[in-house]
């Protein structure tokens, strides 16, 4: 059994039980994220904007208060909440355009999806945390080819999602072997809070690639 030895002097803790932590964090902020989205979907995006900036600062707040827990699960929690307000005003354009079932299959798939590459990880030997600098990489440079497409529109938004979808897989693979590997010094939060990220990510991907599929 791998074991994982916090830093700061926090007792070590079973990959096992850390997977049942991350996950259980991460299942709690897509449910704020769920809830508040659906209150805010309304929202101009004006506002949805301000919601993710703000957002970013409790993001980076998560690494700065780790030493304690009890504030970084707040801050956590404070991050999926503005997550959930930036994305409401777009979830509800696509149940609106689309219909609601979109967001379902979206929703669903990406649920499916995380488990599936989960347990890829767990049951394979091969160690994904190899691959860390090539999804790096790869994330930089969808980053760029966004913001460049954003002015340039040379991208069509379809292959963009695309590639968002190939881009954050790669990286849901590197982050599960990360807890399996438990040696990674990020705590149960810090970990959640990546399985977060990803999946926010994909699930925007789908909502692009399936809602696409309807307008076709």
């Amino acid at each position: 059994m791998y074991q994982q030895q916090q830093r700061y002097g926090a007792p070590a803790v079973s990959t096992s039980a850390q997977l049942g932590q991350v996950l259980g964090i991460t299942g709690a902020g897509f449910l704020v994220s769920a809830v508040t989205g659906y209150l805010t979907q309304g929202f101009p995006y004006g506002l949805s904007l301000i919601a993710m900036l703000v957002g970013f600062g409790f993001l980076i707040a998560i690494s700065a208060t780790r030493r304690n827990p009890g504030l970084s699960m707040v801050m956590f929690y404070a991050f999926t909440a503005c997550e959930g307000i930036g994305i409401g005003p777009v979830v509800a354009s696509y149940a609106r355009i689309d219909g609601s079932s979109v967001v379902v299959d979206a929703a669903s798939t990406t649920g499916l999806g995380m488990l599936t590459l989960a347990a890829i990880v767990y049951l394979t030997s091969f160690d994904y945390r190899r691959l860390s600098g090539i999804a790096f990489g790869a994330l930089i440079a969808l980053v760029i080819v966004g913001l460049i497409s954003a002015f340039t529109h040379f991208l069509h938004p379809g292959v963009y999602a695309w590639a968002t979808l190939g881009v954050f897989t790669l990286l849901v693979l590197v982050d599960f072997a990360r807890i399996k590997a438990g040696n990674s010094g990020a705590t149960s939060i810090e970990l959640a809070t990546s399985i977060y990220l990803d999946a926010i990510n994909i699930f925007l991907a789908l909502l692009q690639i399936f809602g696409g599929r309807r307008r076709d």
